[in-house]
């Protein structure tokens, strides 16, 4: 890998295009280097993996809404949307706003975490949308799906937006346009230019995430794919940029990120003068490896609850009686303290009443639910009239999170044998003893207890469509998926997964 720093300068300066780190970035998705095999089998498990979540929240109330949005849309051998008959046709952009919407709908894909968050999962509808219109072949999906994933993982790694109240979809969009330039061929100077218009379109804030979380952390992501296709769209036929879209004078981190930060404590000169971010991007001729480290969910709840979930399920063997339970204290990171812990200081996580987005983001509700259930269920687990049940807000109001440093630390950690995403739990009795037990990653994480694999990824498929889509069609989509590589061009659509006539439910009508 090689480390690229970045910083700010005035607009006086006329930074270089080679010197920018969009430019890099493009540099990366137009070298033709070769896919490995464990990465394209990584890939195939990650294409199953979004099919599973997708085809399981098909007929929820933001899929829907999504979907009918998209239907008003039909193309010619166009995409294809997740629960319609593979061989009707959508303009891509929306076929990738309803099926990146029913990907994030369950919160229940792959994640990686760093200096920010992620689900790189979300690159797939974009990219596979236009590989299906412009009749692509499996090898070249294959490619642009591994520069989206070592794109957003890079930034990740490097670029921390939380900090700032922005939203981690700003660096999905860019990576998406990435991968869409490598699925297509196009040239660096191109794909230079979506990548910046992909950047500058998809700044929001993270209100999304936070108080009431509302069903916009579903579409959130799918709008950044539709808004990535759109930037390289407008990159082919010639459109420029804002540039430079990462180092410029009002560029993002000049007056979003860190550089604003720093002008606002030292003033506006004071911002050029330091290296904000170091981003690693793969040297030229270097493979594109990192979705290597990223990890599926087990659980459908946010990644951070995972082990904890894991653990929950462990204690509460220990446990004889809830109504014994006096408190308990997550000791956990930083992150997870202050997003989905007692650290947000948000009423909402400790209200029965609160939306699934909400009660997902509640390390408080997860864990008193999965101590008490022994068992995670995607629908099940967040039903209103389980989270108001009389005991389970009881013992949910006894939960407390706290920042632990040494997890902190473990969840920065450079090395992958260290890295940890759980926390160390105590369990006060009113009798005065104590449970404690730690567990720092899931179990289906790489370094967890029972991995991830093949056989778990469908496994996965299987158990979340079962009773929604066929037998045949699930047989069918497995065997094709899984010879992938082989697959010629025009035969995408294949990817697709239909449910049987007549279920699909219709939206509300709307504009479209």
């Amino acid at each position: 890998m090689q480390m690229h720093p970045v910083k700010l300068y005035p607009s006086k300066a006329l930074l270089k295009r080679e010197d920018q780190l969009a430019w890099k970035m493009a540099g990366v998705a137009a070298d033709k280097v070769a896919v490995e095999r464990d990465v394209q089998a990584m890939i195939i498990n990650r294409i199953i993996d979004n099919a599973s979540v997708a085809i399981a929240s098909v007929n929820r109330r933001p899929v829907v809404s999504a979907r009918a949005m998209a239907l008003g849309h039909p193309r010619k051998g166009g995409a294809t949307i997740f629960g319609m008959p593979s061989a009707k046709g959508f303009s891509p952009e929306w076929a990738a706003w309803a099926n990146g919407t029913a990907v994030r709908e369950l919160d229940f894909h792959d994640t990686f975490l760093a200096a920010d968050y992620s689900h790189p999962g979300d690159n797939i509808p974009p990219i596979l949308a236009v590989a299906q219109t412009m009749e692509k072949s499996g090898k070249d999906l294959i490619r642009g799906l591994a520069t989206g994933y070592e794109l957003q993982i890079d930034l990740v790694r490097a670029i921390c937006l939380h900090e700032h109240r922005i939203d981690h979809i700003a660096h999905l969009c860019p990576s998406a346009a990435a991968g869409i330039g490598t699925l297509l061929g196009l040239k660096q100077d191109v794909i230079f230019q979506a990548i910046q218009q992909a950047l500058h379109v998809s700044v929001s804030t993270r209100q999304s995430r936070k108080g009431e979380i509302s069903t916009w952390k579903a579409f959130a992501p799918a709008h950044a794919g539709k808004l990535a296709i759109e930037a390289a769209d407008r990159a082919m036929r010639g459109e420029g940029a804002p540039s430079p879209i990462y180092e410029g004078e009002d560029s993002v981190i000049g007056w979003i990120l860190s550089g604003r930060t720093e002008a606002d404590k030292k003033g506006r000169a004071a911002a050029y003068e330091q290296v904000y971010y170091t981003v690693p991007l793969p040297g030229p001729g270097e493979a594109k490896r990192a979705i290597m480290d990223s990890y599926t969910k087990e659980h459908s709840a946010e990644y951070q609850s995972q082990a904890l979930i894991d653990l929950a399920f462990r204690m509460r063997e220990q446990v004889k009686d809830f109504n014994d339970i006096e408190r308990i204290v997550i000791h956990t990171s930083h992150h997870t303290h202050y997003v989905i812990g007692t650290g947000a200081n948000d009423p909402q996580k400790m209200d029965p009443k609160a939306s699934r987005e909400t009660l997902d983001h509640s390390i408080m509700y997860i864990f008193a639910v999965a101590l008490q259930d022994g068992r995670w269920h995607h629908v099940d687990s967040y039903a209103p009239k389980r989270a108001g049940r009389a005991d389970t807000v009881r013992l949910w109001h006894k939960i407390e999170t706290t920042e632990d440093p040494e997890w902190t630390r473990k969840y920065h950690s450079r090395d992958p044998e260290e890295l940890s995403f759980g926390g160390r739990v105590e369990i006060f009795m009113k009798d005065g003893s104590k449970l404690v037990d730690e567990l720092g990653v899931a179990n289906a994480h790489p370094n967890g207890a029972r991995p991830f694999g093949r056989e778990q990824y469908i496994q996965k498929f299987r158990t979340l469509t079962e009773g929604i889509i066929s037998a045949r069609e699930s047989n069918r989509f497995l065997e094709v998926v899984q010879d992938l590589a082989k697959l010629p061009a025009g035969e995408l659509h294949l990817l697709n997964v239909a449910l049987p006539a007549g279920t699909l439910l219709e939206g509300k009508p709307g504009i479209f």
